[in-house]
């Protein structure tokens, strides 16, 4: 029988990996509605994945979890604000014009709120971190 502290890091490690695949998903989405010429492998989709994966690796395997839980707050941020946030207006730095429509718009509402599940576990994760003093 388990004791209760590797069945909370159980549970803590595949919240985390659903959290992940959760965030990936929002890209995906985001990816088929606004380029649907892209598939599973090709690299838009494909690397975020991976870059998902090695997060989630260092999360759970580096003994510096505040580290890992930082990094992936990042992550989860920069596709909140960088991805679905600062790219859903016609800014004129960005190299593209992106649509001004519905679709457009709720592409990138799916795929905003796909991160946050993610950035609000990693943010209690590093309260708890700070107050435990890891």
């Amino acid at each position: 029988m388990k004791k209760t502290p590797s069945l909370t890091a159980d549970r803590s490690h595949g919240l985390v990996a659903a959290l992940l695949a959760l965030s990936w998903l929002g890209l995906f989405v985001h990816n088929s509605i606004e380029l649907p010429a892209l598939n599973l492998l090709s690299a838009e989709n494909s690397l975020p994945a991976l870059v998902a994966v090695l997060l989630f690796a260092g999360w759970w395997l580096l003994p510096t979890r505040r580290l890992a839980a930082a990094l992936l707050l990042v992550w989860g941020l920069l596709h909140l604000v960088g991805g679905a946030i600062v790219t859903v207006i016609p800014f004129s730095f960005l190299p593209f014009v992106p649509d001004q429509n519905f679709t457009h718009y709720f592409a990138h509402f799916l795929y905003g709120l796909a991160q946050l599940p993610l950035i609000g576990v990693m943010i209690q994760q590093m309260r708890r971190l700070l107050k435990a003093g890891a």
